[in-house]
């Protein structure tokens, strides 16, 4: 418990730039909407930058209709999106104005993050809207997004903004007060008040949404969201949402929810950044786990000689995923060959793949230009 209230004092005391994610459950009727604005008020009074990120336009467009049930339809979800983004903006802007700010609604894509110039222009945006006080409300983009175009879930999209941002810290509001460890019988038992790393058989044991009539997502998601801001070296934490006081409480330092720490002393550069969360990678390197161990432990840059495998093609330069025997991410790099040179070279030693191919990087992946998960 001392370990736990201490590093909440020492991760959260001094979080000036905030992202808040709520999800659609959260917002029920219009004055759940209030709710949460009453709580960000004396953040954006004080100066604090704070980014919500809001779920529930298609709960809205649902309950403007009367259904009771997400369609499985694409076009339909995206006509829901369209209608209820309208009036959600509508509710969050009058509760915004009534406390002496204003709600700015941005709408996004993946590619808008992937793309360098529309990331800076996204970035450069949210400043603005800060530096005049006000707060920026984000959403996926639902009403034009196909499967290509998607983040997949709104936890996803607030680590992502968290990591662009820099965020100090980042909160995920749901219906649970944190994560829960599983007993013996696979039934969930008490709220785990810290998390420093996140364990295969913590992502094991996570389930996905309880309830998918209204919403997408689940634990799963808020765990693999909480990777991401960690290994940029950032904190986040998991809290009930349905409690009218929960933000206070969180950066009172009070035990709430669940606080997952960063996994590294210091925090990701942007370069790294852009590499590992937003580049698109054109291709994949497996590695065996004794080049697992020299980059996650020891620092140290991939040699061909730990590639076991090379899939797709790609050029010199390009970003590739480097991926342990399990197929799970570990790395994200800028390759010194193209696919064809690897292919011939995987799996030897220096010495012998440069009188195969001549002069070349003795690394295959420079550690200057990798980012670890």
């Amino acid at each position: 418990m001392q370990d736990n209230l201490k590093l909440r004092k020492e991760f959260i005391g001094g979080a000036r730039t905030i992202v808040v994610k709520v999800g659609t459950r959260l917002l029920p009727d219009d004055e759940s909407v209030s709710r949460i604005v009453a709580q960000l008020e004396p953040l954006v009074a004080s100066g604090k930058r704070v980014m919500l990120v809001s779920s529930g336009a298609v709960g809205m467009g649902m309950r403007i209709l009367s259904l009771k049930k997400r369609s499985a339809k694409l076009a339909d979800i995206q006509a829901l999106a369209a209608l209820g983004q309208s009036r959600l903006m509508s509710i969050y802007e009058r509760n915004c104005a009534e406390r002496g700010f204003h709600a700015a609604q941005l709408l996004l894509t993946s590619d808008d993050l992937r793309d360098k110039k529309r990331y800076l222009n996204v970035l450069n945006c949210v400043n603005a809207l800060w530096k005049q006080g006000n707060l920026p409300v984000i959403n996926e983009n639902d009403s034009v997004s196909i499967d290509e175009l998607k983040f997949g879930d709104n936890d996803k999209l607030a680590a992502l903004l968290a990591v662009m941002a820099r965020a100090d810290l980042t909160i995920l509001l749901t219906t649970v007060d944190g994560l829960r460890a599983v007993n013996g019988k696979g039934e969930l038992d008490a709220r785990v008040p810290l998390v420093k790393s996140i364990s295969r058989k913590m992502m094991a044991s996570a389930t996905g949404t309880d309830d998918d009539a209204m919403s997408v997502g689940g634990m799963s998601t808020k765990l693999e969201a909480a990777k991401m801001v960690m290994s940029a070296g950032e904190p986040m934490i998991i809290a009930d949402g349905r409690r009218d006081d929960i933000v206070k409480r969180i950066l009172d330092c009070e035990d709430v929810g669940t606080l997952f720490v960063p996994t590294s002393a210091k925090r990701m550069s942007g370069r790294k950044r852009w590499l590992g969360f937003f580049s698109d990678a054109a291709g994949a390197l497996v590695v065996d786990a004794g080049a697992v161990r020299a980059l996650s432990i020891k620092g140290k840059s991939l040699l061909p000689s730990g590639i076991l495998k090379v899939t797709r093609e790609f050029q010199r330069g390009d970003v590739v995923d480097i991926l342990n025997e399990d197929g799970e991410a570990v790395a994200r790099g800028l390759v010194n060959y193209s696919s064809t040179d690897l292919v011939k070279i995987a799996g030897m030693k220096s010495r012998e793949f440069h009188c195969l191919i001549g002069s070349g990087d003795d690394e295959a992946v420079h550690r200057g230009n990798m980012t670890l998960y």
